[in-house]
């Protein structure tokens, strides 16, 4: 059964880290890219950063590259989203996807599953 459940959400202040976890089912985890997406009030969803299970490699938005990082625990099934010097703008929504779409993408529709989501909030 498909299944991912986020979780580490919260309310930080502007400057702070946080850190995601999206855990999925076995039959989730055979995907072979795990993402995290993103969607503020009023805005499209975007990509965030997006790992290929077999090999780890990883690939990021510009607007997280450097503060942001996507990592794996297989023996967990998880997929964790560390994010530090938060801002305000990073104010959302964040959502774990997978997928089992051959090449690397941060575009939504190449992902057919998805978790509930997790609230992030970024204080001035």
């Amino acid at each position: 059964q498909v299944h991912l459940v986020e979780s580490g959400g919260g309310t930080v202040q502007a400057g702070g880290s946080l850190r995601l976890s999206c855990t999925a089912s076995a039959y989730t985890y055979s995907a072979d890219w795990m993402a995290w997406f993103r969607q503020a009030p009023g805005k499209e969803r975007e990509g965030v950063a997006t790992i290929y299970i077999g090999t780890s490699s990883t690939y990021y938005a510009a607007s997280v590259k450097g503060r942001f990082t996507i990592a794996q625990d297989n023996a967990k099934r998880t997929v964790y989203l560390h994010m530090s010097s938060l801002k305000p703008e990073d104010t959302a929504m964040y959502y774990c996807a997978a997928t089992s779409y051959g090449g690397v993408s941060l575009d939504p529709a190449r992902y057919n599953y998805w978790g509930q989501g997790t609230q992030v909030t970024v204080s001035s």
